[in-house]
């Protein structure tokens, strides 16, 4: 074509970063051989923010499904990868098998995310996990000292979070040391407390002061909120909301909320509620369950509560919409529409009582660890038919 000239149109590299920003890791991972520069690039706190802060605004989220098939809870425990794509919520895109939690009490425990990472625990294992760039880290052994002539020491509750001051995220850890009876029936304490506190930056663990109240129960949704970690505590059969500051490195108690029962009655289970501190409480015993929604913001304040909804057994988490993902009475995963009352079966079963939803924005956060294929960690097609494994 006459008076065609060819010439290319060159964009700054401002532009091209920020457009980079907003693609998924999968395809930035893919897109670090098209050059040095972008390869580095992609590894710099800078990019690393803006990407994380894009899927925030963007609200991308994923979804992971921790469960277990068999005949008990004991079986072996995997992760699903759960589809977002409009029309298809919760179909199961491919599972993935964590040999180093096999053969654990719980395969194990999920704290998080925070940032996009994860920490898992069981006993003394505990990893971080990044699924966005498949990057898996074993944290080392405490060299916390343990007190003399202990019996065993067990692990209990954990913390994962993030201390802004110091850009490190940390992991808080609740030891009980055990000691065997005297038997010259002398008074003396059969147990001692110690919490041990890991540090990212350093890669080691340190004590810090224990609290006067014991933390209980493993966690069912995110209790990491803005530099904070939160469990249900309680002291001398008094119960509280224990917090944990993740840059002081203090402890400090709020209330419960003033739901009007007991908790022998109800359960009562804290949550990241747009960002901030929720509790969701439902009877224990009752056929059909009701939810109540409660959110500190300087006081609790009840939000809102669901009635008399039959064939569920827990809540496992808010989602888009105000959609509220649940564990159904056959174990299977439904979905509950509170403005159209609509209960939705999704075709996703497991063992009673194992099944976690763990929501994630994508994050391209370095945790110096090894490749998900380097740990043996195995990730399967859940195939066009079929949501079991």
């Amino acid at each position: 074509m006459q008076g065609w000239s060819k010439s290319r149109i060159e964009l700054p590299e401002t532009v091209i970063m920020d457009i980079l920003s907003k693609l998924p890791v999968k395809s930035l991972i893919r897109f670090r051989c098209v050059s040095k520069l972008w390869c580095s690039s992609f590894q710099t706190p800078y990019f690393i923010s803006k990407h994380h802060h894009n899927n925030l605004k963007n609200s991308n989220l994923n979804l992971l499904l921790k469960r277990c098939h068999g005949n008990t809870r004991n079986d072996i425990h995997y992760f699903s990868s759960l589809s977002t794509e409009n029309g298809i919520y919760f179909s199961v895109k491919e599972n993935i098998h964590l040999p180093f939690f096999e053969n654990c009490r719980f395969a194990p425990i999920v704290s998080g995310p925070c940032n996009g990472l994860l920490c898992l625990h069981d006993h003394d294992k505990v990893a971080l996990w990044n699924p966005s760039t498949r990057e898996f880290k074993v944290l080392r052994k405490s060299s916390v000292q343990r007190p003399p002539n202990v019996y065993c020491t067990t692990y209990g509750s954990l913390g994962f979070g993030f201390d802004s001051t110091t850009d490190d995220y940390k992991v808080l850890r609740f030891v009980t040391n055990n000691f065997e009876k005297d038997e010259e029936g002398g008074d003396r304490v059969y147990w001692k407390h110690q919490v041990e506190l890991y540090s990212f930056k350093s890669d080691s663990w340190k004590e810090i002061s224990a609290p006067n109240v014991q933390p209980y129960g493993s966690p069912l949704f995110n209790n990491y909120i803005n530099g904070f970690y939160y469990w249900p505590a309680t002291r001398n059969s008094d119960y509280f909301i224990l917090s944990f500051n993740m840059a002081n490195e203090k402890f400090s108690t709020l209330p419960l909320p003033e739901f009007g029962g007991a908790l022998a009655d109800y359960y009562l289970k804290l949550l990241d509620f747009n960002g901030s501190l929720g509790a969701i409480v439902y009877p224990r015993k009752e056929t059909e369950r009701s939810f109540d929604l409660w959110v500190m913001n300087g006081s609790w304040t009840r939000k809102f509560s669901i009635e008399s909804v039959s064939g569920v057994k827990r809540p496992l988490g808010f989602w888009k919409n105000g959609e509220l993902s649940l564990e159904g009475s056959n174990n299977e995963l439904v979905l509950f529409d509170p403005a159209t009352l609509e209960l939705k079966n999704v075709g996703i079963h497991a063992y009673s009582g194992t099944m976690h939803i763990i929501p994630y924005v994508e994050s391209l956060i370095p945790i110096n660890g090894r490749s998900e294929h380097e740990e043996c960690i195995i990730r399967h097609s859940a195939g066009d038919t079929s949501n079991r494994y």
